[in-house]
């Protein structure tokens, strides 16, 4: 009985540090700039979504966004001239231990130029469906008319 505890603690420990060395490789494939050029919805229709309490998805689709893992900083850029807010914006974001079905998630806080949070501490958490060296995609799902709608972002490292 002893060494069977002994062996399910050495095992639970191996599997924890794999999922850091996971979420770690992660954070350091998500080095660097990207672009966010599609933004898509799990149904047909014509919807106004403003993400982040932001701006506009039409807004996001070109923005740039740069990952500072060292730090779990970064920046994105709104550049659609035709909005009316544009420019670079200041975020916090984390890749927490993955949910008990083993899908990781994407945690992202907007903070100001001082790292201090804004929009009332709120944060947003996407799922994370795909990253590698050229190109990641996020899923959020919200409530829209009482049922889950989602909310997808591809972006492609520049």
């Amino acid at each position: 009985m002893k060494k069977l505890l002994i062996v399910l603690t050495v095992i639970l420990l191996a599997s924890c540090g794999t999922t850091q060395k996971t979420i770690i490789s992660a954070k350091k494939t998500l080095k660097g700039e990207w672009s966010l050029d599609k933004i898509t919805y799990d149904r047909d229709g014509i919807f106004e979504v403003n993400l982040y309490n932001d701006a506009s998805a039409e807004c996001f689709t070109g923005s740039t966004w740069k990952f500072i893992p060292n730090n779990n900083t970064g920046t994105y850029q709104v550049n659609q001239s035709t909005c009316v807010s544009t420019g670079a914006r200041n975020f916090r974001f984390t890749i927490p231990k993955p949910e008990a079905d083993g899908d990781f998630s994407f945690l992202f806080k907007p903070i100001n130029e001082k790292k201090k949070s804004t929009n009332n501490n709120q944060g947003y958490r996407m799922s994370l469906k795909h990253l590698d060296e050229a190109t990641m995609t996020w899923a959020m799902t919200v409530s829209l008319e009482g049922k889950p709608f989602v909310i997808t972002m591809n972006f492609n490292k520049i």
